[in-house]
């Protein structure tokens, strides 16, 4: 299917209107009004785009102080923007890859941050038994905040039962909770306090609560500076600085969108039946309804409903993936909730 604009919360495919639960603009950001005026204003300050090094002898002013809100924001002692939540992730294990032989992931974790040679966290439904053994090393875990087809943040339990030989060094991918989980959407990563942890990072899209393009990497001081200092950094652009500044003069608008978001889900729970099938999953602290059922895609696309359905890299099957935004109005809702019950 095709489309010749950006899909809110109606779409029209083929001249025939439909409504539409996909994407990731959980916030609905990337239509407002509002917030399209501060982008506009973004750009008449900083341009369309600015291509230089971030090393080079002129520094935008916009970077650093984007960086200093998102690691108040975050709880850490630093951050970093990039370009892309992919890139992001890229330069963190193509740092780490440099001193640490072993890596790990959590099953189905997004690939920005699946080392090739990873080896998955568990075997046969239990904690790995390189994991378990007594030989002092340095280890990187890989995992999703919340995964691609789960409604609830990832436990991490399993760091109980990780050798207390082994130093932890934890990546967490955000693109999918921050700006939605946690106080504020701050993302899980500041609860995460662990006494195995050596260290944590977080990586993260901008696009998808926020909806502006560009990445972000959160940690200690020591290793923001090191992957600033890093080629591949060097090199590459920065995120749009238009967008930084459009995301810094939107604070109450966030506020205010992401009050609607859930109220939207509270209304959804109230109109949903219990769901004795188990043909899908739900909770109303997260904008997304996972189904394995093809037959409920199929019910909701013939009565002019589009969710996100397609093939994800790390899943075997189709993913269906009913998106609610703060753009959806409660009788968007009563349609989808009484075709779904």
């Amino acid at each position: 299917m095709k489309v010749n604009e950006f899909p809110n919360r109606k779409i029209s495919v083929n001249n025939e209107p439909y409504l539409y639960f996909g994407g990731t603009s959980y916030l609905g950001m990337a239509s407002n009004t509002e917030f399209q005026k501060n982008i506009f204003e973004g750009l008449k300050k900083w341009g369309t785009f600015y291509g230089s090094s971030r090393n080079a002898n002129i520094k935008l002013a916009i970077y650093e102080e984007a960086e200093n809100y998102f690691s108040n924001f975050l709880g850490s002692e630093d951050s970093l923007t990039t370009s892309s939540g992919t890139l992001a992730g890229k330069m963190v294990i193509d740092y780490l890859s440099k001193t640490t032989q072993k890596f790990f992931h959590y099953p189905k974790t997004h690939p920005a941050v699946l080392h090739p040679n990873s080896l998955s966290l568990f075997l046969n439904g239990k904690l790995h038994p390189l994991l378990q053994n007594d030989i002092s090393e340095d280890i990187v875990i890989t995992v999703d905040a919340i995964l691609a087809l789960e409604t609830q943040p990832t436990s991490f339990d399993f760091l109980d039962a990780i050798s207390p030989q082994k130093k932890i060094t934890l990546v967490i991918d955000e693109s999918h909770s921050l700006g939605i989980i946690g106080k504020h959407g701050r993302g899980i990563f500041s609860s995460i306090n662990s006494n195995k942890l050596n260290r944590k990072i977080l990586i993260s899209s901008l696009g998808k609560a926020f909806g502006i393009s560009g990445g972000i990497i959160a940690s200690d001081k020591n290793l923001i500076n090191e992957i600033s200092a890093e080629p591949i950094f060097i090199s590459s652009s920065g995120a749009n600085p238009a967008y930084l500044e459009a995301f810094l003069k939107s604070n109450n608008l966030y506020k205010n969108q992401r009050k609607q978001l859930f109220n939207n889900l509270d209304f959804l729970e109230n109109a949903l039946k219990p769901n004795d099938n188990n043909n899908y999953q739900f909770n109303k602290k997260y904008p997304v309804i996972y189904s394995t059922s093809d037959v409920l895609h199929e019910k909701l696309l013939q009565n002019n409903i589009i969710i996100a359905r397609f093939k994800y890299p790390t899943y075997e099957s189709y993913m269906n993936r009913i998106v609610i935004t703060a753009n959806h109005t409660k009788n968007d809702l009563k349609e989808l909730s009484n075709l779904i019950n």
